[in-house]
C-alpha cells in the first residue's frame, strides 16, 4: 500500500513538472523598501536568465527610468504580463539605472507605476564587455528587448507599440 501512495505521489509531483526549469540566481544585493524588492545582477550572475531551456516565452525588456522612450512603451509589457498565463509568458524588465538611485527613483517608479512584472537591476559597469553577449547587434540603446523562447531568440534595439509587442510575442508562442 505504501509503495502505491509513494507511487501516485511521484507520478502527480513529475506531472506537475512540464519541463519547467528552475534557475537560482545569486543576486549581488537587494534592494527592499515599500513593499517593492529588486535584486541587483552582475552580468554573470544575470546570464542564466538569458538561456533558461522550458517552455516558457520570456520578454527581456532593458530600460532605465531617465530613458523618456523606455517609460513609454513599460505599460505595454505590463499588458502582456497580465495578459498571458505566468506559465507561458515571463515578462523580466532589467533596469540599467544606477545602484545609487535604486531607493530615490526606481522603487518610487515601480511602486507609482504598479508595476507587477519581475524588475532587477544589472548593474556591471563594463558595458562594453557585457552587451555584446546580450546580443552582437546591440549597439547598446535603449530600450532594446530580447524575446525568446528555447533556442529561438529575438532582438530588438527599439520601442514598441503594444501591438508591435504582441505581434513579436505571438510569433514564439
Amino acid at each position: 500500500m505504501l509503495k502505491w501512495i509513494l507511487y501516485i505521489v511521484l507520478v502527480i509531483f513529475f506531472a506537475n513538472c512540464k519541463g519547467e526549469q528552475t534557475i537560482a540566481l545569486d543576486a549581488k544585493d537587494v534592494f527592499k523598501s515599500k513593499g517593492v524588492e529588486i535584486p541587483v545582477y552582475d552580468f554573470e550572475s544575470f546570464k542564466p536568465l538569458l538561456t533558461i531551456n522550458d517552455e516558457k516565452t520570456r520578454v527581456i525588456n532593458f530600460w532605465a527610468t531617465w530613458c523618456k522612450p523606455c517609460v513609454a512603451e513599460l505599460p505595454y509589457f505590463e499588458l502582456i504580463n497580465s495578459r498571458y498565463p505566468d506559465d507561458e509568458v515571463e515578462v523580466i524588465l532589467v533596469s540599467l539605472d544606477l545602484p545609487k538611485h535604486v531607493e530615490s527613483k526606481l522603487i518610487p517608479f515601480v511602486k507609482k507605476q504598479k508595476i507587477e512584472s519581475k524588475v532587477v537591476l544589472l548593474d556591471d559597469p563594463d558595458a562594453n564587455n557585457w552587451i555584446p553577449k546580450v546580443s552582437k547587434n546591440w549597439s547598446g540603446s535603449i530600450p532594446a528587448t530580447i524575446i525568446y523562447k528555447g533556442g529561438t531568440i529575438n532582438f530588438y534595439e527599439r520601442s514598441f507599440t503594444y501591438n508591435e509587442l504582441e505581434k513579436e510575442l505571438k510569433k514564439m508562442l
